[in-house]
């Protein structure tokens, strides 16, 4: 079954270039906007090879995986403090509430304003966009621990930190790794949507360049790698996924 949903999926990515080969060369779409795969395909070859798209390509994986990690480390906290006491939920909970509906966008402006247009607001906006599901995923996971391994824990006079990390995070580690592989695709998202608003050196900052230039095969290019990074980087956390929780398959 596993081959045959990879040979079906080869097809369709083979049959959507296969329309993008033709609706080019028969000029359904003008070449401006619509480049042959020839021509995206040689300017990834040469922007990779002696351009800057490898470059750019670092400075953007760098970002992302930094934010991502903030996100993760403050969505773990938070989670693990909001899932496992009530007057946590009492206290940060509205206030969370408040700020969980934000899009990442919307604090740009805000972030702008305190770090300037530097790589420190990106990442800031980025950790911030990025931590929601993980922190969700976190609390739902916590919440979800059995009343019996509570009442076992409260037999055992076992302090709230130590319900935390020996029960809770441990019941709640499917949960979280599932937000941290959504968290990581949001983080892709806000790391490239900051470099075109900051002008940082980055993916985001070469397609929106290519795009205003009318390069239209570097920036499918582009568009590519970013496709490329974000296939990647879910196939790594899911193999990771997999060994992690090794002990829950018969």
């Amino acid at each position: 079954m596993k081959l045959r949903a990879l040979l079906e999926s080869a097809g369709l990515l083979v049959l959507a270039v296969a329309l993008w080969w033709l609706s080019s060369h028969q000029q359904w779409v003008s070449k401006v906007f619509l480049p042959t795969p020839e021509a995206a395909a040689a300017a990834l070859v040469e922007g990779l090879s002696g351009g800057e798209l490898g470059a750019f390509t670092v400075a953007t994986v760098q970002r992302m995986v930094l934010g991502w990690l903030l996100a993760s480390v403050l969505g773990v906290a938070l989670g693990a403090l909001i899932g496992s006491s009530a007057t946590a939920r009492a206290w940060i909970g509205p206030t969370l509430e408040f700020l969980r509906p934000l899009p990442a966008s919307a604090i740009m402006p805000l972030a702008i304003s305190i770090f300037g247009l530097s790589s420190n607001m990106v990442l800031t906006v980025v950790g911030f966009g990025a931590m929601w599901p993980v922190l969700l995923a976190t609390v739902h996971g916590l919440a979800q621990v059995h009343v019996r391994l509570r009442e076992v824990s409260a037999g055992l006079q076992m302090s709230p930190t130590s319900f935390v990390f020996k029960v809770g995070l441990p019941n709640a580690l499917p949960d979280i790794l599932a937000g941290m592989r959504l968290s990581l695709t949001v983080a892709l998202i806000v790391t490239v949507v900051g470099e075109m608003i900051a002008s940082q050196a980055g993916l985001g900052q070469a397609i929106l360049l290519a795009a205003r230039s009318f390069r239209a095969s570097e920036l499918f290019a582009g568009v590519a790698l970013l496709g490329a990074i974000g296939f990647a980087s879910n196939c790594l956390l899911a193999v990771l996924e997999r060994r992690l929780l090794a002990w829950q398959r018969p």
